[in-house]
């Protein structure tokens, strides 16, 4: 007996601005755990508390090990993406992940309906995403910022200026 494919599209043309990006975090070592545990729940509620601009939430497993999860989200526009991460809580996060990776990594893709792409990998020791395929270049100068990578303007400046990741860590 066959059975027949209902096949469907979408119309984005009421979303022009619309950014699709992908996360993940990735433990590395065994106290990665308790800090993918631990970050789990915050997500869950920020995503829940539906900040302006998100359109969509998705969890996604990428592997169980070594524990490797993620999600998927849909926003408005790139301007409303990057004030939340920008704002607290998301922001306090950042800052204490790029102090500290808790023995996890952490990436993310961004895509957009207008174009251009942006990815950053941070501690992840596995080339996952674009950077299993494209050349993988030092987080600096115009690669710094999520703006920059997409070659985009935004007002505000990343979460941790260059200048105060790399003096923190004396390089």
């Amino acid at each position: 007996m066959t059975t027949h494919v209902e096949r469907r599209t979408v119309d984005l043309s009421g979303y022009p601005d619309l950014v699709v990006v992908y996360l993940g975090m990735r433990v590395n070592r065994v106290t990665g755990i308790k800090t993918l545990l631990g970050f789990g729940p915050k997500i869950s509620a920020s995503a829940a508390s539906r900040p302006d601009g998100l359109l969509r939430h998705e969890t996604i497993i990428y592997s169980l090990f070594p524990a490797h999860v993620g999600m998927r989200q849909y926003w408005r526009d790139q301007d409303t993406l990057l004030d939340w991460t920008r704002s607290d809580p998301h922001r306090q996060w950042w800052k204490a992940f790029l102090k500290d990776s808790g023995g996890t990594g952490f990436w993310h893709e961004s895509y957009s309906l207008r174009g251009g792409m942006e990815a950053i990998y941070d501690d992840v020791p596995q080339l996952v995403g674009l950077a299993a395929f494209a050349p993988v270049l030092p987080a600096r100068g115009p690669m710094f910022g999520a703006a920059g990578r997409s070659g985009t303007e935004f007002a505000n400046h990343p979460v941790m200026s260059e200048k105060e990741l790399y003096d923190q860590r004396g390089e």
